[in-house]
């Protein structure tokens, strides 16, 4: 059977067999990001907006903090990377949303693929977007002076463990758009929440520099460990404790949010 350009072989039961559905999922996040061809716009937030990131922090912040950008951009970077991916996931967010409220998944319910086709398929668009984003930060970096002294091993490393991490917050992302009545909403969530949860970590100051409470928060934000990990990774640096609690933090929100968003996609599609 063939609908909207994807051949679909159903089963006697109706179920879509789970190869078709891997594959039909892939068909999705093609097509999601064929689309940015014929919307240039999308690229902004994605390029525009990370390369605006790497320019402030380093030459507005970079003299104040480290005696100079360049100094603060080494320590930094990383940290900036970790921000803007997790501001990127709520661009899955408001898509969804977006999507949502104007019947296109009711759309799709139409077609005979898998219900978590639509779902999955974005979320996997979502993450080659984060890579692009990142690849272009670490390439700007590059050009600025930070260097990737922990070797190619270390930076292939440090990028999985960032998309991994993602992919995981992505989900809390999918529960939100779900939820929430319009995509304000959710952009209002992304600076309320991810906001803070960044600036009180190691992204962009040592966590000795706080006061002690605040210090104890940091110590336990998963932001704090992720920041770590990937700066250890790209620099060359003890790596392992902080690795491990960013892959913890990642298995926990998967592990939470999850089923939740499954549930609210499955209620609202």
């Amino acid at each position: 059977m063939t609908a909207a350009g994807i051949s679909v072989p159903i089963t006697r039961s109706g179920r879509v067999r789970p190869l078709d559905g891997l594959r039909q999922t892939f068909t999705m996040a093609w097509r999601s990001l064929v689309a940015v061809k014929h919307n240039p716009l999308e690229l902004v937030d994605y390029s525009i907006t990370p390369i605006m990131f790497v320019f402030l922090f380093t030459y507005v912040l970079g003299g104040q903090m480290a005696g100079s950008p360049e100094a603060y951009l080494k320590y930094a970077l990383p940290g900036i990377i970790v921000q803007n991916t997790l501001f990127m996931t709520m661009y899955t967010a408001m898509a969804l949303n977006t999507d949502l409220t104007k019947g296109v998944f009711d759309r799709l319910r139409s077609l005979p693929i898998a219900r978590s086709a639509p779902l999955i398929g974005r979320i996997t668009a979502d993450l080659a977007k984060h890579l692009w984003a990142l690849l272009l930060m670490i390439g700007l970096g590059l050009l600025l002076g930070f260097r990737v002294t922990g070797g190619l091993g270390g930076f292939l490393l440090g990028t999985l463990l960032v998309i991994v991490f993602a992919a995981a917050v992505s989900w809390s992302a999918v529960l939100i758009g779900m939820l929430a009545g319009d995509a304000e909403k959710v952009q209002a969530f992304a600076f309320t929440i991810i906001f803070p949860i960044t600036f009180t970590s190691s992204a962009f100051v040592m966590v000795d520099t706080m006061p002690g409470w605040l210090q104890a928060w940091s110590d336990v934000n998963p932001v704090t460990h992720l920041s770590d990990a990937f700066r250890g990774l790209l620099l060359g640096g003890p790596v392992a404790e902080p690795v491990l609690w960013s892959l913890v933090w990642a298995a926990g929100i998967a592990v939470v949010f999850y089923p939740l968003a499954m549930r609210a996609y499955r209620a609202k599609t």
